[in-house]
């Protein structure tokens, strides 16, 4: 490793840290605009890491590397994360620097990807997917000391718009509670998810977590989400460490699983989903019978989340399973204080007044 005998200054007009170095006769500057003395410690880490002869010059093909960091995504992420990632890449990374070598790829080749997709209208959720997994890919890169490029200053476009979220209005919830009926190949019939999109819009699970539902993790009145279905019908422990959670279900949510009951009897999974594709097509049906507008079944979590939007944020969060904070095991300290029961209680207010004639 070449030695480093200088460190970061504080440029002030620029609002950065810079470092200049100097290996085999070419000179580089390696800067941060992190303030403070973690910024002057990023510079030199990044000048370290150039100056470090481990480094390989690698003459490997953007391309190529991708193809690794894929295989090993495959083998420690679920499917649900990997796949969204591969199509993006295929789309608009892969075709514009796929062909690049490692050692020519800077941080503009990078954001002129997430650029190219800002400019034909893709959502700021998708551009700051796009982003993170670039970044995520240099950091693979350096681990494996491919390459030395640290792309902090990587952004969405600041005229990227979020993509508004379609969920059932109250009128439309109505409908859904007061309507059981469905149609197949033109006949008229009983929804047989009826209950699950019911029990869906009123307890914000996902779809993989419908499906995956046994009455094994009901236990009184507490749900217990342990598991989730992927696309592929394989068993995983849901799409984040928080997935996993329990709460209290309301009298609402309550008598939608005693109904449902009934039509399971003894089987072991609650709304006998076979796939989520046969749950979307049978949902676009009962839509389509009752003059409600189609939004995917997982708008139905997004409307949970709008109907309880009045209680506290950390609440909801700890209910769909989205806190990073949440303790998966503490929730069985809030069934001792009461908390959870609190929060049915209150969750059951919000479903009474949304359900009831009159609301808009």
């Amino acid at each position: 490793m070449g030695k480093r005998t200088n460190t970061a200054v504080w440029m002030e007009k620029q609002q950065r840290w810079q470092i200049k170095v100097q290996k085999n006769g070419e000179r580089r500057a390696f800067t941060s605009a992190t303030p403070g003395r973690t910024g002057q410690r990023e510079a030199n880490r990044k000048a370290d890491a150039w100056l470090d002869d481990g480094i390989a010059n690698t003459r490997v093909l953007v391309k190529a590397a991708y193809a690794d960091w894929l295989v090993d995504l495959q083998m420690t992420t679920s499917c649900s994360n990997w796949e969204p990632l591969d199509c993006r890449w295929r789309k608009w990374v892969i075709p514009y620097i796929g062909n690049r070598k490692l050692d020519d790829l800077t941080e503009q080749h990078l954001q002129n990807c997430v650029n190219r997709a800002y400019a034909v209208g893709r959502s700021k959720k998708y551009l700051t997917s796009l982003c993170s997994e670039l970044r995520a890919f240099c950091k693979w890169l350096r681990l494996g000391r491919r390459s030395t490029l640290f792309p902090e200053a990587l952004h969405v476009p600041k005229g990227a718009r979020s993509k508004e979220k379609e969920i059932l209005q109250p009128d439309a919830m109505r409908v859904l509670f007061a309507e059981d009926s469905s149609t197949w190949r033109g006949k008229p019939i009983t929804d047989p998810f009826i209950n699950a999109y019911r029990f869906s819009a009123v307890t914000g699970l996902r779809p993989g977590e419908m499906i995956g539902l046994r009455w094994s993790d009901i236990k009184g009145h507490t749900l217990r989400v342990c598991r989730s279905i992927n696309l592929r019908g394989e068993e995983t422990q849901g799409k984040n460490q928080n997935a996993l959670r329990s709460f209290v279900l309301t009298p609402t949510a309550w008598a939608i699983l005693a109904d449902q009951r009934k039509l399971t009897g003894d089987q072991e999974s609650v709304f006998c989903i076979p796939t989520e594709k046969c749950y979307r097509n049978s949902w676009k049906r009962y839509c389509a019978a009752h003059g409600l507008t189609y939004i995917p079944p997982y708008n139905l979590r997004h409307t949970f989340v709008s109907l309880a939007k009045t209680m506290p944020e950390g609440t909801v969060k700890s209910l769909v399973g989205h806190s990073r904070q949440m303790d998966t095991f503490g929730v069985y300290a809030h069934l001792v204080n009461g908390e959870e029961q609190r929060t049915a209680d209150q969750l059951e207010g919000v479903l009474k007044k949304v359900l009831s004639p009159g609301v808009q």
